[in-house]
């Protein structure tokens, strides 16, 4: 298993742009009230540095491994719901949410359906319904299956993000553990934008949503180069 102090000396200067950014949005701090084509860049531009990081582990590695190239794609569509979500308050919130839809099943596909791990999606799904049982009184019109369908949709990357991660059979990675807790964190980051678009205004709503949807989207991207970092440890050994 390659340890973090391998994983941060190796990775950690690849992510450099991205702290940047991530830190140049909160300091601007732009206002949702006036969406811009600059707001957007701002906001979208934490996103393409994480494109760089996978695309710094070369096209070879990239070409040889489709979840890395899944999860690049997902990245790409993350970034379009992203600008779309700038301008939600002018009807693009469905444009964004099918963005992000996409981006759960590319995700998922990256995490893949081994090994199944029946009791964390029995959790998941749990959690995903209790979410949709709050949500439901609140919800009208198409987004009452719109809804629905996104929810279904995370909360299986959720379960096959979570199911990886085989804590008590000691089969874990650090990337699998990254997988996870990004996942986690993308759900709790949706489930504030839910929560606060349709039901109650949710105190300091925008940061929360923001610090944990950056922070899942890098965890996400880090569990990209799990095979890379397995395979160069078992050639030093």
């Amino acid at each position: 298993m390659v340890s973090p102090v391998t994983v941060v000396k190796s990775e950690g200067p690849k992510l450099v742009p991205f702290f940047k950014s991530t830190c140049v949005y909160f300091v601007l701090w732009l206002p949702t009230s006036t969406p811009s084509w600059f707001s957007a860049l701002i906001k979208c531009l934490p996103i393409f540095c994480l494109w760089v990081f996978l695309l710094a582990h070369g096209f070879s590695f990239l070409g040889a491994r489709s979840s890395a190239r899944k999860i690049l794609a997902g990245l790409i569509f993350s970034a379009l719901g992203d600008a779309f979500l700038i301008w939600q308050e002018q009807g693009y919130f469905v444009h964004g949410l099918l963005m992000f839809a996409i981006t759960h099943i590319l995700y998922s596909s990256a995490f893949g359906m081994k090994p199944l791990n029946v009791q964390a999606g029995l959790l998941i799904t749990a959690v995903s319904f209790l979410t949709y049982l709050l949500l439901y009184p609140y919800l009208s019109g198409p987004f009452t299956y719109l809804v629905a369908v996104y929810i279904a949709l995370i909360g299986f990357m959720g379960w096959r993000a979570v199911a990886g991660l085989q804590l008590a059979n000691d089969l874990w990675t650090w990337t699998k553990l990254s997988a996870c807790l990004g996942a986690v964190l993308f759900m709790v980051s949706d489930l504030t934008i839910a929560v606060n678009k349709f039901c109650f205004p949710v105190p300091h709503s925008r940061a929360i949503i923001m610090a944990t949807y950056y922070a899942a989207q890098m965890l996400i991207a880090l569990s990209a180069v799990e095979c890379q970092d397995v395979e160069v440890s078992r050639r030093r050994t």
